[in-house]
């Protein structure tokens, strides 16, 4: 049964949809820490009366988690889902971390990088 309702983060990326998750940005700030890879991680739980997206990137975030991969799960875009990770950072609700080493250089991870990127 389909019809208006309570949707899966997501679920539905009607533009409308996505207006409304970020109150209007569809950019987060020029001095974003946030790029594909930088692993994001949960510093606390999600509470009651959080918006649905924050509190499932709370979940996804309990080990560090790419934001490429936050992305693919919510089925978000990019830009929308750096805007939501801007909002959980200045709450000091997840913290930000870019990986050690300085580039990736191992075809693997790049090969599965590009897969999630046209998954999105």
């Amino acid at each position: 049964m389909s019809g208006p309702g309570r949707h899966r983060p997501g679920r539905d990326d009607a533009p409308d949809r996505l207006y409304t998750i970020t109150q209007g940005r569809s950019r987060s700030d020029p001095d974003n820490p946030f790029d594909l890879v930088t692993l994001v991680v949960a510093e606390s739980e999600p509470t009651a009366g959080m918006q649905s997206e924050h509190v499932a990137i709370l979940k996804l975030a309990q080990f560090p988690t790419s934001v490429v991969e936050i992305a693919a799960e919510l089925r978000l875009p990019v830009g929308i889902t750096k805007v939501l990770l801007s909002d959980l950072l200045a709450a000091g609700r997840v913290s930000a971390r870019h990986p050690r080493r300085p580039a990736i250089t191992d075809p693997d991870i790049l090969e599965q990088v590009l897969v999630g990127l046209r998954n999105l």
